[in-house]
């Protein structure tokens, strides 16, 4: 049998399970306990040190860039890589100071965030508040490829950092 968790344990444990065995319906990408309804995965954000050095990597892979954009509200910038119906996202910092500039000084080039899309972020944002999820700093603001966004800090989303996107 197992041993029963001290009360403290106990209470994080069960957050951890909200947020995975019975949060998440994979069926229809829907987070049940925040009542938020995802369209589908909008990117999956990997940092790099350099576009120009990482790209030809993704490119032997038979991948396409699509465009490349400065986003001076985050400190980035990005490299848009199509896959099927989703995208991969290079973040390449502006600035070592950046939150990515931070990123890959601290871990190195790799995953970064995953982004989920959303039809109304102000609502997503709402919802989310009331459950007790509270966006990282200035939310929403825009984001690449003129959108609204809001990042999740990853202590309080399982592990990841996870960001939300309106596309306008």
């Amino acid at each position: 049998s197992t041993p029963k968790p001290s009360s403290a344990a106990s209470d994080v444990y069960k957050r951890q399970l909200l947020f995975t065995k019975e949060a998440v319906n994979i069926d229809n990408l829907e987070i049940v306990s925040l009542c938020l309804r995802f369209v589908k995965i909008r990117h999956i954000g990997i940092a790099v040190d350099s576009i120009e050095e990482r790209l030809p990597m993704w490119e032997s892979l038979g991948l396409k860039l699509d465009h490349t954009e400065e986003v001076e509200s985050e400190g980035v910038t990005t490299a848009h890589i199509k896959v099927g119906g989703y995208e991969i996202e290079l973040l390449e910092p502006m600035w070592k100071d950046t939150p990515v500039g931070i990123f890959v000084d601290n871990r190195g080039p790799g995953i970064h965030h995953l982004a989920l899309e959303v039809d109304d972020i102000e609502e997503s944002l709402a919802k989310a508040k009331k459950n007790g999820l509270e966006p990282i700093g200035e939310a929403p603001r825009h984001g690449a490829d003129n959108t609204l966004v809001a990042f999740f800090h990853p202590k309080d989303t399982g592990g990841v950092l996870l960001e939300i996107v309106q596309c306008n």
